[in-house]
């Protein structure tokens, strides 16, 4: 199949009309039709139910726009790598992903060791929202990652550790907690007035009673105005000003940050950087 076919096969089943599809595609509605009868033959299988009202995806439709969705996603992503690699296009670098606020250290100094290596390229850091990191390596708007599990899935990437710490509940400074040593997960349990945050995630916004959360600048904002509260890593700790305060959770699942790369990738400057990652 060609990829325009693909894209007409998934903006038929996205719009489930086909006069919307072929407005969003910039082409007239008739050879839309065609191609997708097309596409149906050539599988020997109906991918839409059409009646003069509405348009359904069969069985063999939702499997088709679930691969071509995949399928869309890796062309596009091999266009910006394949963009950024080739020096005469003025892209050439790799791009660096990784969570506004987290590993905050651990970054400054893989970045200043990488630009004293010999033949370095440029690294293009982009800070990203709660949840966002993984998604961006993934469809290629970048090459390398600093992931944390266990709250990033590494699924079918090339990682490698490097460090594993704690968590600490950060709080409200003069909360009833905040003067304990220590705590465990059923202590944070339905604090009275301080309800747990939302945290988005790949499907939309994770269920939580508290306020919705986009990066971690909102978050400890939102900690110390008391409206939520939060389990962190414990390189958080630089990033507390006035009005929070952290005590250590026993029983808080460790979180291990990974640097994180896609099975395929043959870019030297990602190996470069992985090794000096592995290094520090």
């Amino acid at each position: 199949m060609e990829t325009r076919e693909l894209r007409y096969v998934v903006a038929v089943a996205e719009e489930l009309h086909f006069g919307r599809a072929a407005r969003r595609l910039g082409i007239a509605q008739p050879p839309l039709s065609r191609a997708i009868s097309q596409v149906e033959r050539r599988l020997g299988t109906p991918l839409f139910e059409r009646t003069s009202r509405v348009v359904r995806l069969t069985a063999a439709g939702e499997v088709l726009l679930r691969e071509g969705r995949a399928a869309l996603a890796a062309v596009e992503a091999a266009e910006r790598r394949t963009r950024r690699a080739a020096p005469d296009t003025g892209q050439a670098g790799v791009v660096l992903v990784t969570k506004a606020g987290a590993s905050a250290e651990l970054l400054a100094k893989l970045l200043d060791a990488y630009a004293a290596e010999p033949d370095t390229v440029a690294v293009d850091v982009l800070l990203c929202g709660i949840g966002e990191q993984e998604p961006m390596l993934r469809d290629g708007r970048a090459d390398v990652a600093l992931l944390h599990r266990p709250y990033d899935s590494t699924a079918g990437l090339d990682v490698e550790e490097l460090a594993t710490e704690g968590q600490l509940a950060v709080l409200p400074a003069g909360h009833p907690l905040s003067g304990r040593t220590d705590v465990v997960l059923a202590d944070l349990d339905d604090l009275p007035g301080l309800p747990a945050p939302r945290w988005p995630g790949p499907s939309g916004v994770s269920a939580g009673p508290g306020p919705e959360v986009r990066d971690h600048a909102q978050l400890l904002q939102l900690i110390a105005l008391g409206r939520t509260f939060a389990v962190l890593p414990e390189s958080v700790r630089p990033q507390l000003h006035e009005g929070l305060t952290a005590v250590p959770v026993l029983d808080a699942p460790p979180v291990t940050t990974v640097i994180a790369w896609p099975p395929h990738s043959r870019s030297r400057a990602v190996a470069g950087l992985v090794r000096t990652a592995l290094r520090l």
